[in-house]
This record gives structure tokens, C-alpha cells and sequence, in this order.
């Protein structure tokens, strides 16, 4: 049973930075596709940044330059260094997984694993 454990949320002034982490477990690494996802009040789910086995990563023109996805595979934990900070990053940040089926870096392709989500709040 896959089983994803966010942490590392919380408040923070604009231009501030947080580390987010993801403790993965139930599953072969090597054979699933991870990734952070946001939902703010009132708003569907966006594709934050996704990871694939070889590091390489991808992010929403959103946050692109301002957040980073990185992977420790030993650990299995997944990480989201978010920096300069903006209100409109205020979300609830949800890791993921899936079966590897194509490019782990499509942000078409759903996933069905979800942690039960850690609270970044930013303030002006």
C-alpha cells in the first residue's frame, strides 16, 4: 500500500522560504513517478513540479526559478525548496505518485496516490 507523509508546511512573510518533505513508502521506487501538487481555496488541483528517476524535473511556469524538486532515493523522500515566496503561493501542497507509464515528467498524466496534504500560508 503506497503511502505518502508530507511535512515541512507553514506560515511565512513574502520573500520567504520553506522546505516541504514527502516520506514515501509501500512501493518500488524505481517504479513510480512522484510529484507536488497545490490547491488553494476555491481552486482546482495545479501541478506545482514532478521528478523522474534520472533527476531530471519539471516545473509550472508558476514557480519556475522560485521552486525546486529534488529526490532522495535511498530515503525515499521527495522534497520542494520553495524560495521568494508569494500570497499567491497560500495553498495546501499535496505530494503524489503513480505507476511509471511514459514520461514521469508529463503534467497530462493523473495520479492516483496522494499524502494527506501540509499548509503553506504566506502573508504580505
Amino acid at each position: 500500500q503506497v503511502q505518502l507523509v508530507e511535512s515541512g508546511g507553514g506560515s511565512v512573510q513574502a520573500g520567504g522560504s520553506l522546505r516541504l518533505s514527502c516520506a514515501a513508502s509501500g512501493y518500488t521506487s524505481s517504479t513510480y513517478c512522484l510529484g507536488w501538487f497545490r490547491q488553494a481555496p476555491g481552486w482546482g488541483r495545479e501541478a506545482v513540479a514532478l521528478i523522474d528517476k534520472l533527476d531530471r524535473t519539471s516545473t509550472a511556469d508558476s514557480v519556475k526559478g522560485r521552486f525546486t524538486i529534488s529526490q532522495d532515493n535511498a530515503k525515499n523522500i521527495l522534497y520542494l525548496q520553495m524560495n521568494s515566496l508569494k500570497p499567491e503561493d497560500t495553498a495546501m501542497y499535496y505530494c503524489a505518485a503513480r505507476r511509471w507509464v511514459g514520461s514521469c515528467l508529463d503534467f497530462s498524466q493523473g495520479y492516483n496516490h496522494w499524502g494527506q496534504g501540509t499548509q503553506v500560508t504566506v502573508s504580505s
